[in-house]
């Protein structure tokens, strides 16, 4: 018993000494600021507001460009989209060695989904359903941009999208709030660390704040209305699990909110970020999201600027609103001095985490960016990252896995493009080390078979449309011979082939930001191409590149094997080669619904019933819910993906059927991996409220786990369910869980699911 109270007094003095140590930590930031911004003029203070882009600085003469000019007199906070260390620490002398007070400035950039060592694109890292894998990746952006001279960066894209229309849903996690929570949370800690003061972590930045991803008609930066219901339950909670896990900085997004674009919504930056959930970091604003308020009708650049500051905007990227109209502003009595050094105190404070004022150029080590970038080990780990967020959405007759010998037929115009492997959003990927599907045919083949290659089409007839498809540098390298010369010398190689390989799909830049599409149809050369190759009567695997869900109803029923590979990166090529081989069983399950066609969109797995529901498994019924021509489901629902071996589930088994209060539910499956390979799968969890006092969807994701079982293997997974899981945001927005009966769904996705039914009182 003593030793137990002495265990115990050595906790508690344990405790008050972190939390000592943490109000210690916090005065001292608090009297170097007070003391740095009595120091500071007040265009000092507004120049810490204002965040440019690069401009015209170029290794050696950081000194003498226009940029840094303004550095020199105090109007720069930070840059972004600089590339190199030496660069990045040439400009940082300049900020505190030759301005007044010697501020640093931070370095940020769209390290999106790696630095140069890059991961499949966002919508590709969420299908792997493995948080330890997508957190790792973060971690290693953050090295190698940190290394790079980069401490901030513009990641991670939380937004909810449900409309495949809108290109930027490549850069998200999906269309689910819960998933999409937990992926927020474990790029917030592959980035941030457990210290920011380590020069190896970078500060994130959540974007966009907030509900970018439902922009009507899936046209970028258009109108996004919603009930604020429907916004807290189903867009809200990604941005709020990336607050809570500690994100140093937030974005504001393009689109309007109740009427009120939010660079300028007080309720969303003020009301919400701050007083809700108690966020402490900065806002900035996206790319020139201040001055585009002009044409929202919300005043001239001065007006739109104050607007901005009073909603609880901190930095304004690259618009100037800021810097050339918060000072008149203030003569006028429009801000207070007191909104202009809340602002800057919060920026400072951001430089102070990262430890800038204790070493300006901690992230300026030249050694590091010559041993910590583009690693072995970072390329070994993005190749099994990108095989494992491939999803393999047909595989009639076992087609997959291929053999390594013989001779493969690789046909199509993404067949042999490292341009565009990595993806939309690389900026910092050299493109020429990524590997093509062609090179990792020929790497994992080697000695022992053929590849052979035929472009077979150009990735649209419309050359007009290919080259808006294929901007920054991502070219496919148009072919000038006609349609049929190039089908021709395709259906040549097809011929020798044992089987064909389809590289089909998008280009990167079809999907991404200011690239949204009304047709998700592959284009139709290509489709004919597939055509052509299917009347060979050779097996065809078709390799869909795609940064969305695509409509794909005659692949489907015709194609006999469909594996989708997004975008996936630096090593997409040997990934792909992994998989189509067998030396990776896919995994992937979506974390989008597929439509049958677009005009089904937007679909999604957690829709809500109306008052004349289609009865389940029927295709028609008048006076119903649905339509004319196709039925309401989708072509692969939410959480769908096939393995080379086939899994089992038993039924759902509860601990109780009747429940009460804060008791535990534990609900359980076994799952047998009956085929003869071993297999990963993800087990999901789903929830149906049967009862509410609003409105409720049918299903939402609660959990899930990621298991490997042998061939033959069985396994018990079990989920513990409390009424925590049960809450949802009410009329009022509070966020509560009511009595009722609930269904408890366990599966293998979001149609395919074992049921029971419980319970649970207050």
């Amino acid at each position: 018993m003593n030793s137990i109270k002495r265990l115990g007094a050595f906790v508690i003095c344990l405790l008050l000494t972190t939390i000592v140590n943490g109000q210690s930590t916090d005065a001292k930031m608090k009297a170097f600021i007070d003391a740095l911004m009595k120091r500071m003029t007040i265009d000092e203070k507004i120049g810490q507001l204002n965040l440019p882009g690069s401009g015209d600085i170029v290794t050696g003469q950081a000194s003498n460009s226009d940029i840094a000019k303004k550095i020199k007199e105090g109007k720069v906070g930070g840059l972004f989209n600089i590339r190199g260390v030496e660069k990045i620490r040439d400009v940082q002398r300049v900020a505190v060695e030759e301005t007044r007070l010697k501020i640093p400035m931070l370095f940020g950039m769209d390290v999106i989904h790696g630095y140069q060592t890059t991961f499949p694109i966002p919508l590709g890292l969420s299908c792997t359903w493995n948080l330890q894998a997508i957190e790792q990746s973060a971690r290693i952006a953050a090295i190698e941009a940190s290394a790079s001279g980069i401490n901030w960066t513009f990641s991670p894209m939380v937004d909810i999208a449900r409309d495949p229309r809108w290109g930027r849903i490549a850069e998200g996690s999906g269309e689910d709030p819960y998933l999409g929570s937990v992926i927020a949370k474990a790029m917030v800690r592959g980035y941030q660390g457990n210290d920011l003061k380590k020069d190896n972590t970078i500060l994130s930045c959540v974007k966009h704040y907030a509900l970018y991803g439902a922009a009507e008609g899936g046209r970028d930066y258009n109108t996004t209305d919603m009930s604020r219901i429907r916004m807290f339950n189903e867009y809200m909670p990604p941005y709020k699990a990336a607050v809570d896990a500690g994100a140093g900085s937030v974005m504001a997004s393009f689109n309007e909110i109740d009427g009120v674009p939010a660079t300028a919504n007080k309720y969303l930056m003020t009301d919400v970020l701050r007083k809700q959930w108690g966020f402490k970091g900065f806002v900035v604003t996206d790319y020139t999201g201040i001055n585009e308020m002009i044409d929202h009708g919300m005043g001239d650049l001065q007006q739109s600027s104050v607007l901005a500051l009073k909603a609880g905007i901190h930095m304004d990227m690259v618009g100037e609103g800021f810097l050339t109209t918060l000072k008149k502003s203030l003569q006028e009595g429009k801000v207070t001095q007191k909104e202009i050094d809340d602002a800057c105190r919060l920026i400072l404070e951001a430089k102070y985490k990262l430890g800038l004022f204790e070493d300006p150029y901690r992230y300026c080590n030249i050694q590091r960016s010559k041993t910590d970038v583009y690693t072995a080990a970072h390329i070994k780990t993005a190749r099994a990252i990108a095989a494992e967020s491939f999803v393999l959405l047909k595989n009639e007759g076992s087609v997959l896995p291929i053999k390594k010998s013989g001779t493969i037929g690789l046909i199509g115009p993404l067949g042999d493009t490292k341009e565009n492997m990595p993806g939309t959003w690389s900026v910092s990927t050299d493109l020429q080390t990524a590997i093509t599907v062609r090179q990792g045919l020929q790497n994992a083949v080697g000695g022992n078979g053929k590849v052979l290659y035929a472009k077979g089409s150009n990735l649209d007839a419309d050359s007009n449309y290919e080259k808006r498809a294929t901007m920054f540098g991502r070219s496919l390298n148009r072919d000038n011979r006609t349609a049929q010369q190039l089908l021709e010398e395709a259906l040549a190689v097809a011929n020798q082939s044992d089987v064909i390989v389809a590289a089909l799909g998008e280009a990167s830049e079809m999907s991404g930001e200011s690239s949204s599409r009304t047709n998700l149809d592959i284009p139709q050369v290509q489709k004919d191409l597939l055509a052509a190759l299917l009347k060979t009567g050779k097996p065809v695997v078709l390799v869909l590149f795609a940064g969305r869900p695509m409509t794909l109803p005659w692949e489907q029923q015709n194609v006999p094997a469909i594996l989708n590979v997004w975008f996936g990166g630096s090593e997409a090529g040997n990934a792909i080669a992994d998989v189509l081989f067998g030396d990776v069983n896919p995994s992937g399950k979506l974390t989008t619904t597929f439509p049958q066609n677009v005009g089904q969109v937007p679909l999604y797995y957690a829709y809500k019933n109306t008052g004349r529901p289609l009865p389940q498994g029927k295709w028609f019924e008048k006076f119903r819910s649905n339509y004319l021509d196709v039925t309401n489901e989708p072509l692969y629902p939410f959480g769908y993906g096939l393995s080379y071996t086939n899994f089992n589930y038993s039924d759902v088994t509860v601990s109780s059927n009747s429940l009460k209060g804060n008791q535990q539910l534990t609900a359980s499956v076994t799952v047998t991996n009956s085929g003869k390979v071993t297999g990963k799968e993800t087990v999901q969890l789903y929830i149906r409220d049967l009862l509410g006092s609003v409105t409720r969807p049918v299903k939402e994701l609660k959990g899930f786990q990621k298991i490997e079982l042998k061939a033959g293997e069985s396994k018990k997974v079990s989920f513990a369910i409390t009424p925590e899981d049960l809450k949802f945001y009410n009329y009022d927005l509070k966020y509560v869980w009511e009595p009722g009966d609930f269904q408890i769904m366990i599966g293998s996705n979001s149609r395919d699911v074992k049921m029971v039914k419980v319970n649970w009182t207050k």
